[in-house]
Order: structure tokens, then C-alpha cells, then sequence
């Protein structure tokens, strides 16, 4: 138990209206508050604290009033969701409520945004973080479900678990309120998220960036090969552009010509490079591939660099597992398990080796940040 969890007030019993939902995100005792106002600030754009909890003084977001004695904290993700806490893990009877959350957890926050969901249970793929389980009936949506991933995502990242829609839902039939349901509890592994980005100013050439890479895996290779372009197959200027085509067969041949004029001239111009690939093949463990290629959709906490302020240049380094169903199922097979802990070593060791030669930012899949000593 986390030495200061006597100190957090209990969970509230009730937190939502009939149109919010109520999730609960736990996390262990080497978290501090901090950190959930980090990656709230790395999802969402308008995070501010309303009300700045005691042990936060120098909170990096705008900022409200100062917590009373034995209050709260509340950091506003948008206009209509709302993070409070942190709380303590276990009631102290009477209205207090149990979190329901796994052992080791030392705080909780009480999530509130709107309740939205789409009609019906459709979904397609597989469920590898658990929220189709979670969410049987329908999937959340809008709103609802921009909160629910960043819940799961922040959980993965901090090593906690969330209590996806504790609060009761709302019934259209006879207009009354169902009792509040247990919550479903998922606990996401840390290890699932291997995927990785480096973010930075400087561009490498693909020659630079295969020494940089041979480094970590001798098996890396540029994937730039391609066959010399050979010119249009002979006797296509004297055949129809479609079936039925009605062209006189001189407007045709000077159709033809044109656009060997234009082919001619691209492949004469100097040629620009604007994205490559390098690929490492790890036979029955699948394979990693580099992207490198320009973007100015950056993670929110990238774009506000100087440097970044026109876009950057991204080195994505991703993981094809060797099975794409066993990738997306909640409990993978122990093959899957066993592959993917040796490509996330080896995706590591690239980004980190990239981000040693151009510098920048390293994100993770849901755009967190990373320092590169803790890969």
C-alpha cells in the first residue's frame, strides 16, 4: 500500500448524470499525479486543471483554484469530460464505494464524459484491448470513445487498470435509470504497444539511415530496389484506349505521344525523395520496417516545438507480427507473446539508434512520449 493512500479521500458513490458515463482509471504507487496531467496534455488540447490538487504546485497546464483540505483534483479534458482525484483505492463504508480495482492499486480517478454509443453491437477486426468486451451492447463513440482509448492507452502506459462504465445507463424505453452495472476491469499489458516514432528536424539519407540501422541488426535493407523503367509496350499507340473506343486512330497515336512526352520529361527531371523504407526480415518472429517520410499531423506535445512548427520528419518504426489474427486478439498465444517481446527489443534498440543520429522526440504508439533511456 502506497504511503500516501490514507491521505486520499474516499470514491465518491455517485459522479455522473444520466447522460455521462463513469469510468475509473487505477494506477500503481510509483505514479504521481503529474503524470496523468502529461499524457492528458499529449491527447487532448484543451486539458486544464479547474482544480489543482494539493501535492501538484507547479501544474504545466492552465490552471484554476488550489484544492481545499482533503479535496480532489479536477483536470478538465474538454468541455464536457472531466478527470477527478486522485482518490483512495478503498471506501471507508457507509456511502464510500470500492473502486473494484486489482490489488496494488494505489489512487484511482473518477472519469466523467458523455454517455455515447452507436446503435447496435456491430464491430469488425479482432478486440485486442478488451473494450469490445467491456462494452457488449455497443461501442462508445464521439466523445466516449476518444476518453475510453486514452483511458486503456494511459492504463498500458503507467502500468494500472481501468473500470470501464461503472455508472448505470440510460433506458429509452420507460425513461428511468438501470442500477449501476460492476464495471468491466481491464488490466492492459504493457507489452502490446511496440510500435515506435522518432520525431525530428533532421532528414537522413537512406544510406545513412542503413549504416545507422546495420548497428542493431545485420539483416536490415533499404526495400528502394526497383526495375529501370522500360517505356510503354510496343504497338499500344495503335490500340484502342477501351473497348468500344471511338477515336480516330491519328487523334489516338497523338494522345499516345503526349503522354510519352510527359513520362519522358518526369523521368528526365532530378529526382526528389520524399519517403523510403528499410526492412529487417526476422523469419517466424515477422518483421520490422522503418518508414521515414515527412508529416505535419504531429502528437500534440511535438507540434508545440520550434523546430517542429512546419512539420517534421517521422522514422516509423513499426512490427508485422508473423500472424496478424494472434495481433489482434485480447490473449494472444504464447508464440505471438514470445515473438513480440523479441521484435519490441529490437524496435527499441532502432528507435533509440535513430534518435541518437537525428535527435528529437521518441513517441509510442498513442503518441506519449518517451524518453529514449527508458526503451
Amino acid at each position: 500500500m502506497a504511503q500516501n493512500q490514507p491521505t486520499l479521500p474516499p470514491l465518491p458513490q455517485v459522479a455522473a448524470q444520466g447522460h455521462q458515463a463513469r469510468h475509473l482509471l487505477g494506477v500503481p504507487s510509483d505514479v504521481v499525479v503529474d503524470e496523468i496531467e502529461v499524457l492528458a496534455m499529449s491527447r487532448f488540447v484543451g486539458t486544464r486543471w479547474d482544480v489543482v490538487p494539493a501535492d501538484l504546485p507547479g501544474a504545466d497546464v492552465p490552471v484554476g483554484r488550489m484544492a481545499n483540505p482533503g479535496e480532489p483534483g479536477v483536470l478538465r479534458l474538454s468541455r464536457h469530460s472531466a478527470v477527478s482525484g486522485p482518490y483512495a483505492p478503498s471506501g471507508k463504508g457507509g456511502k464510500d464505494v470500492e473502486a473494484g480495482l486489482p490489488s496494488g492499486t494505489a489512487m484511482v480517478f473518477d472519469v466523467v464524459c458523455p454517455r455515447e454509443r452507436w446503435d447496435d453491437a456491430t464491430r469488425f477486426g479482432g478486440d485486442r484491448d478488451g473494450i469490445g468486451r467491456a462494452f457488449p451492447a455497443a461501442l462508445p463513440n464521439r466523445e466516449e470513445e476518444r476518453v475510453v482509448a486514452w483511458l486503456v492507452q494511459t492504463a498500458r502506459r503507467l502500468g494500472g487498470s481501468v473500470r470501464l462504465d461503472v455508472a448505470g445507463t440510460w433506458d429509452d424505453a420507460d425513461g428511468g435509470r438501470r442500477p449501476a452495472g460492476p464495471g468491466v476491469v481491464l488490466t492492459p499489458d504493457p507489452d502490446r504497444a511496440v510500435d515506435l516514432t522518432v520525431y525530428s528536424d533532421i532528414w537522413l539519407d537512406p544510406q545513412a539511415a542503413h549504416r545507422v540501422l546495420q548497428a542493431t541488426h545485420p539483416r536490415v535493407r533499404l526495400a528502394t530496389e526497383g526495375r529501370p523503367y522500360q517505356g510503354p509496350p510496343a504497338g499500344i499507340a495503335d490500340r484502342p484506349l477501351y473497348p468500344g473506343e471511338p477515336l480516330d486512330p491519328e487523334v489516338r497515336k497523338a494522345i499516345h505521344e503526349r503522354a510519352d512526352d510527359v513520362d519522358i520529361e518526369a523521368l528526365q527531371a532530378p529526382m526528389v525523395l520524399d519517403a523510403y523504407g528499410l526492412t529487417t526480415d526476422l523469419g517466424l518472429d515477422g518483421s520490422v520496417t522503418v518508414e521515414v517520410t515527412g508529416d505535419e499531423t504531429l502528437p500534440l506535445l511535438v507540434r508545440e516545438l520550434p523546430w517542429a512548427a512546419a512539420g517534421a520528419v517521422c522514422y516509423h518504426v513499426r512490427w508485422d507480427p508473423p500472424d496478424v489474427y494472434e495481433a489482434n486478439q485480447e490473449f494472444p498465444q504464447a508464440a505471438h507473446v514470445v515473438a513480440r517481446r523479441r521484435a519490441a527489443d529490437l524496435v527499441g534498440k532502432m528507435a533509440v539508434a535513430i534518435h541518437a543520429a537525428v535527435g528529437g522526440e521518441i513517441a509510442d504508439e498513442a503518441d506519449f512520449l518517451l524518453a529514449p533511456e527508458d526503451l
